[in-house]
């Protein structure tokens, strides 16, 4: 079985000027998850009858004509731009209430969108509200260890070596809902609804092969599929939300678009299923009586929790992530928080190295702002800003890549500035001694670069053509990510006198 590599390694080197050392070498972490050779998908034999209840379907709209709309969690002008196929002004024109500042919209918010009709739009059917799909406030208190353990399903008894140690069938979910901020109750109906997890006391045959149906060399066993699983919903979750999905693409080469008044929720569980299923077995999955029932049945009604991202959230104070008065570089422009491709929610930073690769360094990675940190785990902290110590609430700030030598513990306040650790190489692989910071509000991944950028010290973060790529601008200045840290990539933190 081969292991799941969550990073691929990266050399870069820093080139200073000439009184700087020569031939440093840094690291930006790449994480993502393996892309082996395909291995074609099993035929599908049996199709169930399906009976999916009726819904009316979209008229073909007249060119800009005008619709209602009600802003659901999440919602931006830009996002909203890109579903309905018009313009940011034209919404603007439309909604005069609404400020050109506005950042995320406040849920319930009537609104008219003029609309210019695409078609092959898809299910109007909404499977789950965001709050419901994030591990986020929604998840307080729920305890998947004593739930898996009620049911009389074989998850209960399964065992993996997974994520460097040996986890039970449910500390597996847990360990995949916290690296990926995904509900456990989404992935533990997902396991139920694909495989009987929760209810059929006898695992599936290719439990230790493909049991959610994958099939790609390198991604045998459980552990492995539910990383796949998790990390595709994000893709379509914050694909649907940062406007980089709208088109589903079927097994029989077919297409569809989402329907535009659909939540990232639901596309995400679309995006999922439409990369597994035959579209007749998918069309009843995404129906009422496919996974939503399921979740129902074992679930309260998902749609009771309170939307988790309220309007016109804006990024508290934060400071660049290292001492007063140092020079790193900056290696990593907008990439993925966790996993593969969306959200591009994180930023790399590498500071000055004697010797290169994964030596030591004495250099600290600080504290962006005052909080507490809510989690600690092999290489990474989470530093939980609004001070209740629970990760699933408020403002969350990711640390990989931090030594366990003098790494800030579970439970300690700490100020803006305060050390929490040393870049280094831990928490994943990576060539060279550095820090990959990311942002969560109530669990939901906030991109790096866009309605809400990352904000360091007046320093906004914007994306690059690619993940990796992007630059830092202050007013006039201009700051380039370099994996190979170069001039251009250097960047100062300012001076606190004390």
């Amino acid at each position: 079985m081969s292991r799941f590599q969550g990073f691929t390694q990266n050399r870069i080197k820093f080139l200073f000027p000439w009184f700087w050392i020569l031939g440093i070498l840094l690291s930006a972490c790449m994480l993502q998850i393996q892309d082996p050779e395909t291995i074609p998908l099993p035929t599908l034999t049996t199709i169930p009858t399906i009976t999916p209840r009726p819904v009316a379907e979209r008229p073909i709209y007249s060119p800009g004509e005008i619709v209602d709309y009600i802003a659901q969690s999440g919602d931006t002008l830009s996002n909203l731009a890109f579903r309905f196929n018009t313009t940011v002004e034209e919404i603007l024109a439309e909604n005069p209430v609404i400020p050109e500042s506005a950042t995320t919209l406040p849920p319930g918010l009537p609104m008219q969108i003029p609309i210019y009709y695409e078609a092959l739009w898809g299910s109007q059917f909404q499977i789950l509200p965001n709050c419901a799909f994030i591990n986020g406030p929604a998840q307080i208190g729920f305890n998947v260890t004593e739930f898996v353990e009620s049911q009389p399903g074989w998850l209960k008894d399964y065992q993996q070596y997974a994520a460097e140690q040996q986890r039970s069938g449910a500390e597996i979910v847990s360990y995949v809902s916290t690296s990926f901020s995904i509900s456990p109750q989404v992935l533990l109906t997902l396991l139920e609804y694909q495989t009987g997890a929760l209810s059929n006391p006898t695992p599936p045959d290719n439990l230790e092969d493909y049991p959610l149906g994958y099939v790609k060399t390198g991604y045998h066993g459980l552990y492995i599929q539910l990383v796949w699983a998790a990390n595709s919903l994000n893709q379509g979750y914050y694909g649907w939300l940062v406007n980089h999905l709208d088109t589903l693409e079927y097994l029989d080469q077919t297409i569809e678009h989402p329907d535009p008044w659909q939540n990232a929720a639901t596309v995400a569980l679309q995006y999922y299923f439409s990369r597994l299923e035959p579209k007749a077995v998918y069309d009843y999955t995404i129906s009422p009586d496919g996974f939503f029932k399921t979740y129902q049945s074992y679930f309260k009604d998902p749609w009771s929790c309170e939307p988790h991202i309220p309007g016109s959230l804006r990024q508290p104070t934060m400071r660049l992530p290292f001492e007063s008065g140092k020079t790193w570089a900056f290696t990593g422009g907008p990439h993925t928080g966790w996993g593969k491709g969306d959200p591009w929610a994180a930023l790399d930073f590498a500071p000055p190295s004697e010797s290169g690769g994964c030596e030591v360094t004495s250099e600290w990675a600080v504290a962006v702002a005052p909080g507490i940190i809510a989690r600690s785990d092999t290489g990474l902290i989470e530093l939980d800003l609004d001070g209740d110590g629970d990760p699933l609430t408020g403002w969350v700030i990711l640390y990989l890549h931090l030594g366990i030598q003098h790494k800030t513990r579970e439970g300690e306040l700490v100020e803006a500035g305060d050390p929490l650790g040393h870049p280094s190489c831990e928490g994943g692989e990576s060539t060279g001694s550095h820090i990959h910071i990311a942002r969560k509000y109530n669990g939901e991944w906030i991109p790096a670069s866009g309605t809400i950028p990352f904000n360091l010290d007046e320093w906004i973060a914007h994306d690059g053509a690619a993940a990796y790529l992007g630059t830092l601008t202050r007013f006039t200045e201009t700051v380039i990510a370099s994996v190979e840290a170069e001039e251009k990539s250097l960047i100062s933190a300012r001076k606190i006198t004390p």
